[in-house]
């Protein structure tokens, strides 16, 4: 470091920083080579679809013939071993993501039964588990919910899985399965337990397994689809747009569970034959092609701040030593004092608004407020630095992204600073 740079930190979390990378570069070594399996995965897609600049060209009205639309959803298709998908600018985030699936999925009379708890806050809306009908959630048109809880650490509580598949029997279309953590204090899901997962539920129930992929992408080897998975769906301002993208989602799976997400995209008979992409083609395929480098930025800028806080003395999960299958680090900082100053800490090391003050707020489709730091360049995106947690006990933030890891980095000393100053 220069003496200028020195200049800004204290010699305490300098020294944490130096120790930090030095235990550290075994993980740091895995996540890069599992950056280079997804890499050669996402080239090898590329060259077999034949990207061209042609395909960047922007589309318009109805988007017929769109070749670089045809070929990304072909592209994400190969790359997570899936048989069709689809990738669309104009899905909003990734709860909409899910949305589009479960309702492409889901009939009247049929049970969605989650086998990972309670899912995350901006979803229980779209299923009406925690609202009054009326507003056109699944709820609504007769299709109902249930959940297994997981067990105590957050294992999958396999004996209640069985009993409520008994109980419904037919009547389950959907097992839902949430990848990542979401806001609760528990193991994110490697693509391979979720495998074990799907083998289990599929030997004693017909219903297509779905599954909430955000924050997983690229983490592991491969995807949920490639473990049997019917549908995954996810956002591409977080893993798969790697930085670049600007908006959109994805959902990738079987050909028929695709095809009946397709027409809640767009409508019955049209699908994924119509769509103008209107100039975002170029930087969803740049994305993709960033994502397995960038989410390895993320995993290490994790990683790291999973060191240092455990050393000041704050629980983290996952551990610093542990695998990682999202980008997700969770620091629990045990008041709302805390959550608010590791939050502004983050902020002030952003690249973006860094001069703000970031401010608990009403934030839609949350129960409680939530203080959000997020300087990014593309509003709210996960894969870039950003620090969020709802004002609940324990007051955990939830801390993911990083373009890259010496920003990450710059961030983490910043708040970590705040936060052993006092300020």
């Amino acid at each position: 470091m220069t003496e200028e740079i020195k200049m800004q930190f204290s010699d305490k979390i300098i020294k944490l920083t130096a120790e930090a990378e030095r235990e550290l570069r075994p993980q740091f070594d895995e996540f890069d080579r599992i950056a280079y399996v997804n890499t050669a995965r996402v080239l090898e897609a590329f060259s077999a679809h034949r990207v061209s600049e042609a395909m960047f060209a922007p589309s318009t009205g109805y988007g017929y013939g769109d070749i670089g639309r045809d070929a990304l959803d072909a592209i994400y298709a190969d790359v997570f071993g899936a048989e069709a998908a689809f990738v669309r600018h104009n899905i909003v985030n990734g709860t909409q993501a899910i949305a589009i699936g479960l309702f492409g999925l889901l009939r009247p009379g049929d049970v969605m039964l989650s086998v990972t708890g309670k899912p995350y806050d901006t979803l229980n809306e779209v299923i009406g588990a925690d609202i009054k009908n009326g507003d056109g959630s699944l709820a609504d048109f007769g299709i109902k919910y249930d959940d297994v809880n997981l067990l105590p650490g957050g294992g999958i509580d396999y004996a209640g899985i069985e009993k409520k598949t008994a109980e419904y029997g037919d009547s389950i279309k959907v097992i839902f399965i949430q990848r990542s953590k979401g806001y609760m204090n528990r193991p994110t899901l490697a693509a391979s337990e979720i495998g074990e997962i799907i083998k289990f539920v599929k030997a004693r129930c017909r219903a297509s397994v779905a599954v909430d992929n955000c924050y997983g992408e690229f983490c592991d080897e491969a995807e949920p689809t490639a473990y049997g998975a019917d549908l995954i769906m996810g956002s591409l301002i977080k893993n798969p747009g790697g930085g670049m993208a600007e908006c959109g989602g994805y959902i990738a799976g079987t050909k028929r569970a695709v095809e009946l997400a397709s027409y809640r995209q767009t409508t019955v008979g049209i699908g994924t034959e119509c769509g103008a992409t209107i100039g975002q083609n170029r930087n969803m395929f740049k994305g993709f092609f960033y994502a397995p480098h960038t989410v390895a930025q993320a995993k290490k800028t994790a990683a790291l701040a999973a060191y240092i806080f455990d050393k000041l003395g704050y629980p983290v999960e996952p551990a610093w030593s542990d695998e990682r299958h999202d980008i997700i680090q969770t620091v629990r900082l045990g008041t709302p004092e805390g959550l608010c100053a590791f939050c502004r800490g983050i902020q002030s090391g952003s690249p973006v608004d860094a001069y703000v003050t970031p401010e608990p707020w009403d934030m839609p489709g949350y129960a409680d407020k939530v203080i959000m730091a997020a300087g990014t360049f593309v509003s709210g995106a996960s894969i870039e630095l950003s620090a969020d947690g709802p004002l609940r006990p324990p007051y955990t933030a939830f801390f993911q992204g990083g373009l890259t890891y010496e920003s990450g980095k710059y961030a983490i000393m910043t708040a970590a600073d705040m936060i052993i100053s006092g300020k």
